[in-house]
Parts: structure tokens; sequence; C-alpha cells
């Protein structure tokens, strides 16, 4: 995406496009997995931290990024591609890597539907996996044979 692009797409959530919006927004579009606000601050070092945590409230209120709880007492974001300023249509399961402490977001494994009974009211889902990811994994057992060859 370019410039022209996150313009459209903050006005398309509700959201007026200033220099600071566009450029959070192009941190998440270019992040290839959810980022925490520390990530997104380093990102951003012409911004500071305060600056990034109101662009990334504003995102999630307008259904622009998703909040992820990892378990970890750290929330991450990533972009939410829902079409909607007011309904969700992008949520999908994640995976956190409790060896690497990233997470990741596995797209084609759609959240199961939650039934809830009478006078419930559902507002979010969090599906979390957690494990280890594949390249911990394949570090794990270089260090495994390492070890057995000594």
């Amino acid at each position: 995406m370019d410039k022209k692009d996150y313009i459209a797409l903050l006005k398309d959530h509700g959201i007026r496009p200033t220099a600071n919006r566009i450029l959070v927004v192009e941190a998440m579009d270019r992040a290839v997995r959810p980022l925490s606000l520390a990530e997104v601050e380093d990102r951003l070092l012409s911004l500071d931290k305060s600056t990034i945590y109101r662009c990334l409230m504003l995102f999630k209120d307008t259904h622009l990024v998703h909040a992820i709880e990892d378990g970890s007492d750290s929330v991450r974001y990533e972009l939410c591609h829902s079409h909607s300023e007011h309904d969700d249509d992008d949520l999908h399961v994640h995976f956190h890597c409790e060896r690497c402490n990233r997470t990741f977001c596995l797209y084609d494994t759609p959240i199961p539907k939650v039934e809830l009974p009478d006078g419930f009211v559902l507002f979010s889902v969090n599906y979390m996996v957690k494990g280890i990811c594949d390249e911990c994994q394949g570090n794990l057992r270089r260090e495994k044979q390492k070890g057995a060859q000594r």
C-alpha cells in the first residue's frame, strides 16, 4: 500500500488521516505479525509512546486494529482487514510461541462460532493457541543434536 491507500483506509474507518496516524497505520501494515506497543515504538522512533498509544486505541475503537492478549501481560496489535468501522469480519486464531515470545496470525484457521446463553452479548473473541513455533522447534532440534554429538 502507499500513502493514498493508508489515507483511504483511515477514512473508511471514520478516522481523520493525520500525519502521525498515517505513520502508525503504515507501520502496522508492514508488520508481518502482531506487534506490542514497544515494537511499534521501535519502528517509529520519530513518535513518542503516548502518541502511538492514542493512535492504537483509536484504531482499536474503530476496528482498524485488533488488540490481542497473548497471556503474557502484553497486548499486541495487528491491522484488521475488516471492511467496517463497526463490525469485525476478520477474526482468526493466533499462535503465541512461548520460547521466542512472538505471536503469529493463523489466517486460515477461523475462530469457532461460540453459542452463548440467552441474554449474553458477545463483544469480542480472543482465540490464542500457545506452544513453540516452527523456527524455535527447529532450533531446539539443532541444540539437541549438538548436545548429543559432544
